[in-house]
């Protein structure tokens, strides 16, 4: 029996937001590339949101029409009792107002609580791999180990966790493997999906080098496999195909060749209470400050509505040689 008695969350496009993507923490045990710098200065843990705090902040959405909760990071299982926040989340499917909890992770962590997460509701997570070869992967994530990654993967579909590979498609470093990743994820059972790489924080590399549009990409698969569009929708930004040969489906992100910014059901909570209305703009509204202001959750509804009748049309995205990053913050901060 659904307990949702706020006004549906409607933004000044007439966009209903059904979808909470919360970052947990900005912490995380890679240093990818494209994500962040090498040395990297987290905040404060006493800055962060407590688990209980999240959980209301949640439940806040989840009452006012949120239908889909991911959990992000950094990497959302490096956070310290991560579980318990998961644990007292799942509450909300088995009231059925909320249809799925899910979280985006490197792998890293999933095989110690691949059970756990099951045991939750958790029905599917994305996994975030960028190539299969070990040395590479090392070199992409400075600190990771694909083995353990793997292992994580099998962990997970054992425990009955549907899994969706998400890899960032990198000019001459992965673009001549995708193909064979797409052929083993197919093969695994498991969904694919190609990212192009943000403009969001200052990195140690160019992404001017790294930048390729995944509309070459596409041409390029298309000379070996049959793509059929598919009216596939998960919740997320992703345009589906389905491979003929392979039997899967694929996934297109298209932050900068082709927006996904006219059906946005989507905000991002930070882990210190901050609402981002769009990934690829700055305004944002403190929801910390109403949430520990009363325990009644009447400044905190405000809030959300401000909020919402804020959220823009669409991001601002470029990849451009002479400018810095489209926006400042980095990926980890706003929640992959």
């Amino acid at each position: 029996m659904s307990g949702n008695t706020q006004p549906a969350m409607i933004d000044p496009f007439g966009r209903h937001v059904t979808y909470l993507r919360v970052s947990v923490t900005d912490r995380c045990d890679f240093r990818c590339t494209y994500c962040m710098a090498e040395n990297m200065t987290f905040l404060p843990r006493k800055d962060l949101l407590t688990l209980e705090e999240l959980d209301r902040l949640c439940s806040t959405f989840v009452a006012k029409g949120v239908r889909k909760l991911r959990l992000t990071g950094g990497e959302p299982l490096v956070r310290k009792n991560i579980m318990s926040l998961v644990r007292n989340l799942s509450r909300h499917l088995e009231t059925g107002d909320l249809e799925e909890l899910t979280l985006t992770t490197n792998g890293s962590q999933l095989a110690k609580y691949a059970k756990e997460l099951a045991d939750c509701g958790v029905r599917r997570v994305n996994v975030s791999v960028d190539t299969l070869n070990h040395d590479k992967f090392r070199q992409i994530t400075r600190w990771g180990n694909l083995g353990k990654v793997m292992e994580g993967i099998a962990a997970a579909q054992d425990a009955g966790i549907g899994i969706k590979i998400n890899a960032v498609a990198l000019k001459d470093f992965n673009d001549r493997e995708l193909p064979a990743m797409i052929e083993w994820a197919h093969g695994q059972g498991m969904d694919f999906t190609v990212i192009e790489t943000m403009p969001m924080g200052e990195i140690d590399a160019d992404r001017t080098h790294q930048y390729l549009p995944l509309s070459v990409l596409r041409e390029q698969l298309e000379e070996q496999w049959t793509l059929r569009d598919i009216p596939l929708k998960t919740g997320g930004p992703a345009r589906y195909v389905e491979i003929a040969e392979t039997g899967g489906r694929l996934g297109f992100i298209t932050p900068l060749t082709h927006n996904f910014c006219e059906g946005c059901n989507r905000v991002r909570l930070t882990c210190t209470g901050t609402l981002y209305m769009c990934l690829g703009q700055d305004d944002a509204v403190d929801l910390r400050a109403p949430l520990r202001a009363s325990e009644s959750d009447e400044l905190l509804t405000r809030a959300i509505d401000d909020a919402i009748g804020r959220k823009p049309k669409g991001h601002d995205f470029v990849i451009d040689r002479t400018a810095k990053p489209s926006v400042a913050r980095h990926m980890s901060v706003t929640g992959g």
